[in-house]
């Protein structure tokens, strides 16, 4: 998912950089509303978390690489797809400078496929399924989603850059993220119902009931 630099064309990741410098002013925004003392240690801890599980790089053919997101967990915890870009977005500029990990030019890019993309559909996904399918069952599909769609959308987005053809670029980012998005979906729903056990104050859904 990471994607690397070369990979994009000038014209797409400048578009990209610039929507995700926008998504990220707002994340910084939402920060300064809606996060205190007693949850900035939540945020902390997924960031944390999520840093290591996207460590885990799985080769994507093409030159690409497939892993877990996280970006779905924070936002539904939250209630909120800001938080997941914050986050996300953090993570991937470490990721970038210090390790190597996705390209510089590429940087919007992957902030927006994995953060805004992955927050706003994991975010909305489980908002929009919560009352018909059921509490974790529209976190599990929710999560499932969030990591599929961004991935799609990183192929399309290096198809229009002539990186790789779109029908093979998707079926080999979407095949395997359809896969390490099970993974994802699972992890997500152990990690929220241990929340919602221990620590139910902690789940911004469980407040606005």
């Amino acid at each position: 998912m990471h994607i690397p630099d070369g990979f994009l064309s000038t014209p797409v990741w400048i578009i990209l950089y610039i929507i995700a410098i926008i998504f990220v002013a707002l994340s910084i925004r939402w920060c300064r509303e809606n996060l205190d003392e007693k949850y900035t240690p939540l945020l902390a801890v997924l960031a944390a978390g999520i840093f290591a599980i996207m460590s885990f790089n799985l080769p994507v053919p093409f030159g690409s690489s497939g892993h877990l997101l996280g970006a779905a967990l924070v936002a539904i915890i939250f209630c909120s797809p800001y938080a997941a870009i914050l986050v996300l977005s953090v993570v991937l500029i470490i990721q970038a400078l210090f390790f190597g990990d996705g390209g510089i030019t590429a940087l919007g890019a992957n902030i927006f496929n994995m953060g805004v993309v992955g927050g706003f559909v994991g975010y909305y996904g489980f908002i929009s399924l919560r009352n018909k399918v059921g509490e974790y069952p529209s976190i599990f599909i929710a999560s499932w989603a969030a990591c599929f769609i961004a991935a799609v959308v990183a192929a399309i987005e290096m198809a229009l850059s002539g990186t790789f053809p779109l029908v093979e670029g998707i079926l080999f980012m979407g095949g395997y993220h359809a896969m390490i998005g099970i993974i994802e979906a699972v992890i997500t729903v152990i990690i929220i119902k241990g929340i919602d056990a221990t620590r139910p104050d902690l789940l911004a859904f469980n407040r606005e009931q």
